[in-house]
């Protein structure tokens, strides 16, 4: 089993049987969205605790399927399980996911960043780095992804549009508290 499938499996695996084989039958299919959906809604519908390194690994799943904005809500209602977690998602968090902007990196410049992670032990963060649209939001998809320092005033690491579970991985297992 690769390292991919091997994640895909232990994520479904926090939900029950039958339950836990639909989402693992989803990904062995190729319909990880699909899959994901059953995931936030089964963890809803039964109020399986997830703690926060779960939690934020789903994110990473539905942020590299496309899939981030529409399950992030029902991701956000499940309960947590009291456990202390190495890393927190902050889409809910309103006072942290105001928009930064005014990077001085050039690749950042003409970006807008979005806190998205934060590690719960040194405080850096990892950011969605997205066009401002003219709709006066910003982008569906990240064009980058950034790990900052704690006080998000300046970048660790910036990592291309297709390193969502990378970067989590960096912020995650690359921690100077650790």
């Amino acid at each position: 089993m690769d390292e991919d499938t091997a994640l895909w499996y232990r994520i479904a695996d926090l939900l029950p049987e039958p339950a836990s084989k639909e989402v693992k039958d989803c990904w062995d299919i190729g319909e990880q969205e699909c899959g994901l959906g059953l995931l936030v809604e089964g963890l809803l519908a039964r109020q399986v605790p997830v703690g926060g390194a779960d939690r934020a690994q789903i994110s990473v799943l539905a942020e590299q399927w496309g899939e981030r904005e529409r399950l992030t809500p029902g991701l956000l209602r499940c309960p947590g399980d009291g456990a202390p977690a190495p890393v927190r998602l902050l889409d809910g968090d309103r006072d942290e996911a105001e928009v930064l902007t005014g990077w001085s990196e050039p690749e950042l410049a003409d970006l807008v960043l979005v806190p998205w992670i934060g590690c719960t032990r040194c405080g850096r963060v990892l950011l969605r780095a997205h066009v401002w649209e003219s709709w006066d939001d910003f982008s569906y998809l990240a064009e980058r992804y950034v790990i900052s320092t704690p006080d998000c005033d300046a970048a660790l690491r910036i990592l291309p549009s297709d390193s969502a579970g990378e970067a989590f991985v960096e912020l995650l297992h690359g921690c100077p508290e650790a």
